[in-house]
Parts: C-alpha cells; sequence; structure tokens
C-alpha cells in the first residue's frame, strides 16, 4: 500500500437520518484503499469530523464521490496529543476514560 497520510474530513448534513450515517459507516469501513480511523459526530447539527489515513486527498475525494457521499472539506493533518504539551496527561485520561459519549 502506498504511503499514507493523516487527513480530516468534515461532513454536514443537517437533519441526515442516522440510519443513513450508519449504512456509509459500514461500507466505508470495508474500503481498502484508505482507512476510516474514527469520526466524531453530533447528530443534533448535522457535523461529522472524520479521521482517515490516506495516499492523498485525491483518493478520499474519489471515494465519496463512488458512494455519493458529500463533504465540506478534506485537510491533511497532523496530530498532537495532550501528553506532549504538559503535565495533565493523567487527569486528562481520566475525564476521557468517563465521558458520557464514548462509543457513541
Amino acid at each position: 500500500m502506498a504511503q499514507m497520510s493523516k487527513f480530516m474530513v468534515v461532513h454536514h448534513n443537517p437533519g441526515i437520518d442516522c440510519n443513513v450515517v450508519q449504512a456509509n459507516w459500514r461500507k466505508l469501513a470495508k474500503v481498502e484503499s484508505a482507512t476510516w480511523v474514527r469520526t466524531y459526530f453530533n447528530e443534533n447539527e448535522g457535523w461529522r469530523y472524520c479521521a482517515w489515513l490516506a495516499p492523498g486527498k485525491a483518493e478520499l475525494e474519489k471515494i465519496f464521490s463512488e458512494m455519493d457521499v458529500n463533504f465540506e472539506s478534506i485537510v491533511e493533518v497532523v496530530e498532537t496529543v495532550p501528553d506532549l504539551w504538559g503535565e495533565k496527561w493523567d487527569e486528562h485520561l481520566k475525564q476521557d476514560a468517563t465521558a458520557d459519549n464514548l462509543g457513541v
């Protein structure tokens, strides 16, 4: 497989049926040319922020076009995490582990 870069894909579909979103997630999880990592979803406002590994932006555009999934933007990103920036990493992990919206 080609060298992969990290991308954040933003989708905005106010009022979209959650069953449609979940059906697309099942399809996207099977894509072989790129890897869907995770999605942060605000169902009330219709925003989805999806992390992907892909050889390039064009590959993601092709995937979404073929599946008829619209997007607002696709941006190459670099990840940073709290443990790189301070002494409160343990506190951060505890708060994250007890969030009431894990695995939704």
